[in-house]
């Protein structure tokens, strides 16, 4: 199987997760990352696979967050999401020749992540999608290639500032989201909501005292309020990303492994990264070791 290299332009990016103003995420200025998209593609995948088919289609459907600052935000403006969930999506996408106007972004909420793979509604789910045994019984997760953990969001004048502080206290997250379980078992009364953006609305007026999920995402929230939220506690899981991918095409996991694999060694994954949640002052860190796909 043959690889695109990836050229990545990001000093070109303007991105909602990491910037100090990052109430301008949904700018219709900011731009993605420039990757080289792969010529002749479908010549190098064999006849019957799902990356070969969507190679000759020239248009993948992806399924993204559009309310995660610096993982996954799209504008009500704005033509395309922009964060590092899509920069893997471009990635992926430019190895089977398709370029970034080609793709089809869908809004994807945790709660419909495995029916959207199930039903064929997306070929992909690149949506701050923590890899799971339950989740791969039902469809295939490749990676991880992002490894986060679990931290909470108050307001900035809250006296949470421990998980010993969450015990009896109610907490939100989104449906479906693995943050629930884990802040249920911590003590604390869980509340789900439909996306990320309703959540943080409910700790801004007070309504619930934290929110839950992963550390990044909480970053890019804060960074956006940032006289009024606050990030607190050290990470209490570790969440590791995966790209969602239906059961139906077992063969999509060994390339996206590969594909994702070689852009961690030529730097085009440091220079996603280091694009869209390293502009919020977080060092770049080394790339998680990827699963092996099952047999």
């Amino acid at each position: 199987m043959r690889h695109a290299r990836f050229r990545m332009a990001a000093a070109a990016v303007l991105l909602a997760g990491g910037l100090a103003a990052c109430g301008d995420a949904g700018n219709d200025d900011a731009e993605g990352v420039d990757v080289e998209v792969a010529e002749n593609a479908a010549d190098e995948f064999d006849d019957g696979t799902r990356m070969k088919e969507l190679a000759e289609d020239g248009n993948i459907v992806i399924g993204v967050k559009f309310d995660q600052p610096g993982i996954g935000f799209k504008g009500a403006t704005d033509d395309a999401p922009v964060g590092f969930d899509p920069e893997i999506g471009k990635i992926l996408a430019a190895d089977l020749g398709i370029a970034a106007e080609d793709i089809t972004w869908k809004e994807t909420i945790s709660d419909n992540r495995e029916p959207f793979l199930e039903s064929g509604e997306v070929d992909l789910v690149i949506a701050s999608y923590s890899i799971t045994d339950e989740r791969r019984e039902v469809v295939g997760q490749a990676g991880p290639y992002y490894v986060t953990g679990q931290q909470l969001l108050v307001r900035s004048d809250s006296d949470i500032d421990s998980l010993d502080d969450v015990k009896g206290t109610e907490v939100c997250s989104v449906t479906g989201s693995t943050s629930l379980e884990n802040i249920e078992a911590e003590g604390a009364r869980p509340r789900g909501f439909d996306t990320y953006s309703e959540c943080v609305d409910q700790v801004l007026n007070g309504t619930v005292d934290a929110m839950t999920t992963d550390g990044a995402i909480l970053l890019g929230y804060a960074a956006e309020n940032a006289d009024q939220l606050k990030v607190v506690v050290e990470p209490f899981s570790e969440e590791r990303y995966g790209v969602g991918y239906s059961l139906e095409a077992p063969e999509m996991c060994q390339w996206i492994v590969d594909t994702i694999t070689e852009a961690q060694e030529d730097g085009a994954w440091d220079e996603a990264f280091q694009a869209t949640l390293g502009q919020s002052g977080v060092e770049t860190p080394e790339p998680p070791a990827m699963d092996e796909c099952p047999a």
